[in-house]
This record gives structure tokens, C-alpha cells and sequence, in this order.
């Protein structure tokens, strides 16, 4: 039986998310949110004040955490069940992230995680390295982006909602060292895939990137 995949990549900030979330939910297929992933060990990392220079450590982490996804209007992230989804969007959370998605054997343990949301009647999948990587066989490949300035600012729109007070010369500058190492390291980069659809959401509204992205599905 054949499982349709629709992956959609990018750097941080870009709508990935988001819209990947509706356009799994407008067609009624499974959602993986790669960078949940990440983003939970890294939780799991700070509960359990894990050195990250302690690979050991950090591996034994990845391998025990266990996860659960509820997927509605808004995700909701359980880690070894206790609701994490407050703490995923964080700075802190992100940067560790990125900092041991980096490391090869932690990509390697949490690899078989992400396949294993290819389930019927299909999966849209989300991240940096999903249709290059994780799932280069998929259907449908989309890259999504958006100018890093466009990106800091709808962080900051974010963040300043929720009541958070930052500087967004330091949004900025944490996404623009996000995606150099995102683009840097050695083990599955943030890239473009060869058939992937390029968007630039920079001047586009989150309906219109939606629209685009549904359009590529034939016989929805």
C-alpha cells in the first residue's frame, strides 16, 4: 500500500510549522514535527542538566524519552508525559536543539522516530532535512523561507503576545547563527532538495503559502 509524503523544509521561523500542521489536518493525514523532536530532547537534556558535551549521556536521553502527539488546532507535545508544549517555542530550548542535532549519533537514535509517522492515509512532514534525508522518496517536496529579518520579526510578534520581552537585534542574530549552523554541519544540512518547490513566504500570507502547498496535492 502506498503512503503519500509531503515534506515541507526550511530554516527556522519560516511557517513551516503552521502551515504544515493545517494543510495535514485539511487533508486528514498524519503530521510530523520534526523539530518537536529535537526540541523535546533538548527539554529532556535541560530537566535531567545533561552537559552537552556528554554524548553518552545525551544518547541515553534520546533513547528513553518517550513522546506523544495530539494535533488539533494547535500541537500539543507530551514528554514521557508531561505536557511540553510551553517550553518547545523557547530560545533556549531551540538553540540546544540545534546544537545537538548536529551531532551524528543523536540523528542516528532519533531517525527511526521520524519514520515511524509514515502511517495511512498519508503524513506531511516538516523540518530541515525531511525531503533530503528523513523521507527523499516523498511525493511532494516543498522548501519554505522567508528573509531572516521577515523571520525576527514574526518571532518577536510572537514572543512580545506571550508577554515576553526581548531585543530583536537578538532574534536576529540567534537566527542567523541558527541557520548558519543548520546549513554548516557535516550530517544531514538544511538544504534544498533537487525536486523541491522553493517559496519564499517573505511578502505571502500563511493562507497563501497553504493555498500553494495544497495545490501540489493531485485528487485531494
Amino acid at each position: 500500500m502506498h503512503i503519500p509524503v509531503l515534506t515541507i523544509d526550511g530554516p527556522s521561523g519560516a511557517g513551516k510549522g503552521t502551515v504544515s500542521r493545517i494543510v495535514a489536518k485539511k487533508l486528514g493525514w498524519n503530521y510530523l514535527d520534526s523539530g518537536s523532536i529535537y526540541r523535546s530532547l533538548a527539554i529532556a537534556l535541560l530537566q535531567n542538566e545533561i552537559d552537552l558535551s556528554n554524548i553518552n549521556e545525551i544518547l541515553s536521553i534520546a533513547q528513553a524519552m518517550e513522546l506523544a502527539y495530539e494535533c488539533d488546532d494547535e500541537l500539543v507535545v507530551k514528554l514521557d508525559g508531561q505536557d511540553i508544549t510551553a517550553e518547545l517555542g523557547t530560545e533556549t530550548t531551540g538553540n540546544i536543539a540545534s546544537i545537538v542535532a548536529a551531532v551524528p549519533e543523536v540523528r542516528r537514535v532519533l531517525l527511526q522516530k521520524q519514520k515511524d509517522f509514515k502511517r495511512p492515509p498519508g503524513l506531511v512532514a516538516d523540518g530541515r532535512d525531511m525531503g533530503t534525508v528523513i523521507f527523499p522518496d516523498a511525493d511532494i517536496k516543498v522548501f519554505l523561507t522567508a528573509s531572516a529579518a521577515k523571520r525576527a520579526e514574526r518571532r518577536y510578534k510572537q514572543l512580545m503576545e506571550k508577554g515576553i520581552d526581548v531585543s530583536i537585534e537578538q532574534i536576529t542574530s540567534e537566527i542567523e547563527a541558527r541557520d548558519c549552523r543548520d546549513k554548516e554541519r557535516t550530517i544531514a544540512p538544511l538544504a534544498q532538495a533537487e525536486d523541491a518547490l522553493f517559496i519564499d513566504s517573505s511578502a505571502m500570507t500563511i493562507d497563501e503559502v497553504i493555498a500553494r502547498v495544497l495545490s501540489l496535492v493531485p485528487q485531494r
